[in-house]
C-alpha cells in the first residue's frame, strides 16, 4: 500500500482492525457489565458499588458506536480516539483484562502513521508536517524616521532634604514620680 497517498475510500488495514478490535471490545464490556452489575446487585454490599459496574456497560454503547462509523462505508468523517481506548485501558480497575489490552494495542494503531493519514484525509485537516529550523533573515534597513523638534530639557526636581523636622524649642526633661 503506498503510504503518501490514499484514497478516501480505501480503509488501511490498521483501522479495520482497530475497528473490529472495538467493537469485541464494546460486546465484552456490554456484557461484562451487564453480568458484574446483576452480581453485585445479589449482595448489600454490592449495591453500593453498583455505579462502578455500569461504567462498563456505558463504555460499550460508545465502543460499539465508534466502530460502526469506522466500519461504515462510505466513511463517516470520525477522528481517532485515543480517549476511548485509554477508557478500554483503564477496564483493569473493572477485572476486564481484554478490554485493556484492546485499549493498548488501539493506543499503538494510532501512532501509525497509515492510520493518521487516513483520519487526515478522511476528515479533510492538513497532515502536520515536522517542524524544520525555519533560515535566519538580515535585518531590514529602514529609512530614518523625520527628526521631531527639540523638546526643552526637563530638570529634576532637587532633592528633599533628609533631616528630620526639628522642633524650634528642645522638650523638658520629665519628672520622676516619687
Amino acid at each position: 500500500m503506498n503510504t503518501t497517498t490514499l484514497n478516501q475510500n480505501e480503509r488501511p488495514s490498521p483501522v479495520t482492525v482497530i475497528a473490529a478490535m472495538t467493537l469485541a471490545s464494546g460486546i465484552v464490556n456490554l456484557f461484562w457489565g451487564i453480568i458484574a452489575s446483576l452480581t453485585f446487585l445479589a449482595t448489600l454490599v454490592g449495591i453500593i458499588c453498583v455505579p462502578f459496574t455500569i461504567l462498563p456497560t456505558i463504555l460499550g454503547i460508545f465502543e460499539i458506536i465508534y466502530a460502526v462509523k469506522l466500519f461504515s462505508n462510505p466513511p463517516q468523517a470520525i477522528q481517532p480516539s485515543p480517549t476511548l481506548a485509554w477508557f478500554e485501558v483503564a477496564c483493569i480497575v473493572t477485572g476486564n483484562l481484554f478490554s485493556t489490552i484492546v485499549g493498548i494495542l488501539a493506543l499503538v494503531f494510532y501512532n501509525d502513521l497509515t492510520v493518521k493519514q487516513y483520519f487526515a484525509n478522511l476528515n479533510q485537516t492538513p497532515m502536520p508536517v515536522p517542524a524544520t529550523p525555519q533560515p535566519v533573515l538580515a535585518p531590514v534597513e529602514e529609512s530614518p524616521a523625520p527628526e521631531s523638534p527639540a523638546l526643552p530639557p526637563v530638570e529634576p526636581n532637587p532633592p528633599e532634604s533628609m533631616e528630620p523636622d526639628v522642633p524650634s524649642e528642645p522638650k523638658r526633661p520629665r519628672k520622676v514620680a516619687k
